[in-house]
């Protein structure tokens, strides 16, 4: 596979870099936390407004610029590195994502393209509500905590859910929701009665999640965006590709860590020279690269295997997405740890960035799959079924 990252690609992650290196420095994203429940509007209006950064994977038939995932990935492993205060997971990956799996060719779309079309522009934060955070098996109906009722005008729905990422901030709510024995996709703006949401504390705060309680909503029938199998295989493949997602974030993530521990590592001085000329340190932060490096070719590798097969999406491109979540999970978690570490005393302390990275990497290691989740999804679905990639991945 050619892993040759295109002028257009290198331009989007170069831009990021400069743009969130000057906008989501470390007292930019402490004062999001202290100051805004960790939503920063600044830079918000600057990546979805001015930037449309949002509808970088958006097709094109909606107002996109339909670049896929490998454009996504790169973005979002800037993202990651500066902690962006800013409901991009939720609105471009979480959303944008479960919106476009939904898109048909019959032409009974126009919904699905209208809220695609508003979130490419900047003009709607989004996100999907899901009560669980790697829904790959959605298969039972009866699981899922939103009740829809029919009416003669349309929906009404009910329900508790628990924790939605980015909830707090969302314009909108795609909603999957029983109906009778079936499911479907509700599109449901926050602002209408019957919609309550309330901000739960975290252990990262760089990332807002919300309790969004549904008492009676009312929606009209085309709010209803996709239903049955439709929705089951769209609803699978968002979860997927958030996971890719959000490893290439927790790669960021990783390379900051590394990043932050060579440049305090050279300038804390012990015994008369810095510490970063000690062997044992230049050990440690070769053992980070390492870890930083396999990552990234696993994160790339997924994301060139999805947009290669486009939508003849199977379990081969899955599988590479599990690979790169469980290496992008292990590298933040070793990396912030071995940040904190060789940072000394002042490693685990407010002042100093490492502690909220290994937050993060605490959080990020638990969404959209878990490094023994991950595995044992291979075991399952890979190892037991095709005797062919089971070689492949010994």
């Amino acid at each position: 596979m050619d892993l040759v990252l295109s002028e257009e690609a290198v331009l989007i992650r170069d831009s990021a870099a400069e743009v969130l290196a000057q906008q989501s420095a470390s007292a930019e994203v402490r004062r999001a936390i202290e100051r805004h429940a960790g939503y920063d509007a600044a830079l918000w209006q600057t990546m979805a407004g001015e930037l449309g950064w949002c509808g970088l994977s958006v097709p094109e038939q909606a107002g996109g610029a339909g670049l896929g995932a490998t454009a996504l990935v790169l973005l979002m492993e800037q993202i990651g590195r500066r902690l962006a205060c800013v409901p991009y997971f939720g609105t471009a990956v979480l959303a944008a994502q479960a919106l476009t799996q939904c898109l048909r060719d019959d032409g009974e779309s126009e919904e699905t393209v209208r809220w695609l079309a508003r979130i490419a522009a900047g003009e709607t934060r989004a996100t999907l509500a899901l009560a669980r955070t790697a829904p790959f098996d959605v298969a039972n109906a009866q699981a899922w905590p939103i009740e829809a009722q029919e009416t003669a005008q349309g929906y009404t729905l009910s329900g508790t859910l628990s924790a939605v990422i980015d909830g707090v901030m969302a314009d909108l709510l795609l909603v999957p929701a029983r109906v009778g024995g079936d499911i479907a996709l509700f599109a449901v703006e926050t602002s209408q009665a019957g919609v309550s949401r309330k901000p739960l504390p975290t252990l990262d705060a760089t990332r807002p999640f919300a309790c969004i309680e549904l008492e009676a909503v009312s929606v009209a029938c085309h709010a209803c965006l996709a239903q049955g199998e439709t929705m089951r295989a769209a609803l699978t493949r968002a979860a997927w590709f958030a996971a890719l997602a959000l490893a290439a974030e927790q790669l960021g993530g990783a390379q900051q860590c590394l990043d932050l521990t060579l440049a305090y590592t050279s300038e804390r001085v012990q015994f008369g020279r810095p510490i970063a000329s000690f062997q044992a340190v230049k050990h440690r932060c070769a053992e980070m690269l390492v870890a930083v490096e396999a990552a990234r070719s696993a994160v790339l590798g997924a994301a060139a295997g999805w947009d290669a097969a486009q939508n003849a999406l199977t379990d081969v491109e899955f599988a590479d997405i599990a690979v790169a979540k469980s290496s992008a999970n292990d590298a933040l978690r070793f990396c912030a740890q071995e940040a904190i570490q060789l940072h000394g005393g002042v490693g685990f302390t407010w002042e100093y960035d490492p502690q909220l990275y290994f937050k993060r990497a605490q959080a990020s290691g638990a969404l959209f799959g878990s490094t023994p989740g991950m595995l044992g999804w291979l075991a399952s679905h890979v190892m037991d079924r095709d005797t062919t990639l089971a070689g492949a991945f010994a």
